[in-house]
């Protein structure tokens, strides 16, 4: 399907934080400043802090607004439902189609880091206030929606969405991270049903993304090869491929954490968002929506969808795309279910030790993927 044109409209609730309307361009325009967040909010999030773990290397960010947040409001006091005269949310406008906003409740705030900021404490500890930036994404004004129920016009919206924030996001100073994420279903801890996302900018690499620039850059000084397309080649050969397109390919990793995971890599390496070209957007709702909606047929349509979706893109300070090995985009997808009544709960060696211990091989879950497809 050709990419779409875009209207974006940004504007401000009465906190101060703000919020970006995304519609279709080929719609009938609406003014969505027209609606004013008339709201008695008092100022906008305190930043939190990020404390250093030296012995693992790790950054913990402290939070303590996050215990005020919202804990499952009934679809009647919904806060990502459009306003009504009688009910004011987040969304200020009567309806939208794809709605952007800094979270009122974050775990990082205060916007990125500039140059002269500086740890503080003694050391080993280290503590860095402020920092970073969190946003939701709302993928439609539809309550009882899932993003696996949507049309595939509006998953390139929401995908203009994530490539626009993703942009504005890098571009902030000190920023070394954006990462785009989905949380799907009361299993794995959704607080509010609205379907809808976040985008996390944070200050500092994350455990996982540290982990895989350091192994990267490892894999080109050793192979001259480039990790990813290392890992690529070698799950396209595998039998572990749920489909592909000509664009797309997703498959079960070879070392699968969960019982069910799937990644969905675009065929032709790029760092993140704003580097896909016409063709890989194009081939991208179909591709995304068929690895989703399998994951929710994989234990029958009764049980309501719960997964994770963790889009990895490469740190905005790590050069060009040629200069991050290992690194690029792509997404992981994977849910906490190992069996209908059955829940993976992160138990002693993973909590404890971080050593994943799988009960259902990754050649398994790729057939049952393939099964599971329309």
């Amino acid at each position: 399907m050709p990419c779409q044109a875009v209207r974006k409209t940004v504007t401000h609730l009465a906190d101060g934080r703000e919020l970006i309307y995304f519609d279709a361009a080929a719609g009938p325009a609406k003014d969505r400043t027209a609606y004013p967040d008339t709201r008695p909010l008092g100022k906008g999030p305190e930043p939190g802090e990020s404390r250093f773990d030296p012995l693992l290397g790790e950054w913990v960010t402290v939070a303590g607004n996050r215990q005020e947040r919202p804990y499952h409001p009934g679809p009647d006091v919904c806060p990502l439902c459009p306003s009504t005269q009688t009910r004011r949310s987040e969304i200020p406008a009567p309806d939208y189609e794809v709605a952007v906003f800094e979270n009122r409740f974050p775990s990082l705030a205060g916007g990125g880091l500039a140059a002269h900021d500086s740890l503080t404490g003694p050391l080993p500890h280290r503590l860095r206030s402020g920092g970073g930036r969190c946003e939701v994404v709302c993928f439609t004004d539809d309550h009882d929606a899932t993003f696996a129920s949507l049309d595939e016009a509006r998953v390139l919206l929401i995908l203009a969405a994530w490539t626009d924030r993703t942009a504005a996001l890098s571009a902030l100073p000190g920023i070394e991270q954006v990462y785009v994420f989905e949380n799907c279903g009361a299993e794995i801890g959704v607080t509010i049903n609205h379907p809808h996302g976040q985008i996390y900018a944070f200050p500092y690499l994350t455990p996982k993304m540290s982990s895989v620039v350091e192994h990267g850059a490892h894999y080109l000084a050793r192979t001259g090869e480039n990790l990813h397309d290392a890992v690529l080649a070698a799950e396209l050969a595998s039998g572990r491929v749920v489909f592909e397109n000509a664009e797309w390919a997703a498959f079960v990793p070879f070392a699968a954490r969960w019982p069910y995971e799937a990644h969905l890599y675009p065929r032709r390496r790029v760092p993140d968002f704003t580097a896909l070209d016409d063709a890989q957007r194009a081939a991208f709702p179909a591709a995304y929506l068929d690895l989703l909606r399998r994951f929710g047929r994989l234990f029958g349509a009764d049980l309501p969808p719960a997964y994770i979706a963790a889009w990895h893109q490469a740190p905005p300070g790590a050069g060009p795309p040629g200069e991050r090995p290992g690194v690029a985009l792509h997404a992981e997808v994977f849910t906490l279910r190992r069996a209908p009544d059955k829940l993976k709960y992160l138990a002693g060696t993973e909590s404890g030790m971080g050593a994943f211990m799988n009960d259902i091989p990754p050649e398994v879950a790729a057939e049952r993927l393939r099964a599971a497809g329309a």
